[in-house]
């Protein structure tokens, strides 16, 4: 008999925002807003005294301002970001094997066999908060959902476990946007159903949804609200075939230079951890889900291995102009492939056209 998964999601608590403060203490309490000066500028992280107010990640900076106009902006050091993130994630690293980051800021850890699971992630919450001045809440269930909504609640310093069942009981009230997956314009199309809460969902009429959504996302609707998830911690044990970093915003990005500005810092976050680990690849690409939950990839592979910041930035960039998303973007990342580490005797392949329209889920 297999041993019940134990899957935990790590969320670092406004990490932006806590590094800076850990930097200048006198603004400790105070309402501050991590954003650049540009007219375009969006938000990339904010205190929680901020977001009383209602400010948001990945908000236009000009929007911050109205909303908490006493609020202290001060301008994003990826640099000293990424420094922080390292410390955190190779401290998690040391305690856990199976560790799956998912940016700067947040990772799943599979725990499935490992002894007093709750009790290691205790310890090591409070270790990093001790070493790091960082504050980690933790999502703890069977699968990678149902972690998730957990690490949300209690924030900060949050510390919630629950199984699959008890999942959908909790939640059940919550709007279906809350559910990981489901985004503005699909909650606003279930709603049109009559679907506006998580416990709505779970009853709902497969046939209805199918008729609306498509037999694939209705099963897929149908799988989130009742808490049903079996994918895994793809950990790094061994050399990834792929690396990528990517971002969901709490508000659905239109303006394209906003978008760019945001790939802009994935494609240097990315490009800054290949060249950590001396890993170079040939296929650049781009993944973009939009407001009515459609996901599109579009791929280029260059002439050869690279990890260079420029070109992938500049490559990523002329992927997502090239495609011109027609609706708002809910997600954004950027992706590098086809690594010399896992082909040293394959010849590099000609640049490809434009890569194929993906749909996922």
């Amino acid at each position: 008999m297999s041993a019940k998964r134990v899957i935990a999601h790590l969320d670092c608590d406004a990490f932006y925002a806590t590094v800076e403060l850990l930097r200048r203490p006198e603004l400790q309490g105070k309402p501050v807003i991590v954003a650049g000066s540009g007219p375009r500028s969006v938000v990339t992280t904010a205190s929680y005294e901020a977001r009383e107010f209602g400010v948001g990640s990945a908000m236009p900076a000009s929007q911050a301002r109205r909303l908490c106009p006493h609020a202290i902006v001060i301008p994003p050091d990826f640099t000293a970001y990424r420094d922080k993130s390292r410390d955190v994630w190779r401290m998690v690293g040391e305690r856990l094997e199976r560790v799956q980051r998912m940016g700067l800021d947040e990772a799943y850890a599979d725990l499935t066999g490992v002894p007093k699971p709750l009790r290691v992630l205790r310890e090591l919450v409070a270790e990093v908060k001790a070493q790091t001045g960082i504050q980690i809440s933790v999502g703890v269930g069977p699968s990678r959902l149902v972690a998730k909504c957990c690490s949300d609640l209690g924030k900060p310093a949050g510390f919630v476990a629950m199984g699959r069942e008890e999942a959908c009981v909790r939640f059940a009230p919550a709007p279906t946007r809350r559910l990981p997956g489901i985004g503005p314009k699909t909650a606003e199309r279930l709603a049109e159903l009559g679907y506006t809460t998580v416990a709505q969902l779970q009853e709902a009429d497969e046939a209805q949804l199918a008729a609306r959504f498509g037999d694939r996302t209705a099963r897929y609707l149908k799988a989130r609200a009742t808490f049903h998830d079996d994918s895994p911690v793809e950990t790094e044990s061994g050399a990834a075939k792929s690396v990528s970093t990517e971002r969901t915003f709490d508000t659905d990005i239109a303006s394209p230079a906003e978008l760019e500005d945001v790939l802009r810092r994935l494609s240097r976050e990315l490009c800054e951890g290949l060249q950590a680990k001396g890993r170079r690849g040939r296929t650049i690409a781009i993944k973009v889900r939009l407001a009515d939950w459609t996901t599109v990839t579009r791929a280029r592979t260059v002439d050869g291995a690279t990890n260079d910041t420029e070109l992938v930035t500049e490559t990523a960039l002329e992927l997502l102009r090239a495609y011109a998303p027609a609706q708002a973007v809910r997600l954004l990342g950027v992706r590098l492939a086809s690594f010399d580490d896992l082909e040293p005797d394959r010849p590099p392949a000609p640049v490809a056209p434009v890569g194929q329209l993906v749909l996922e889920l």
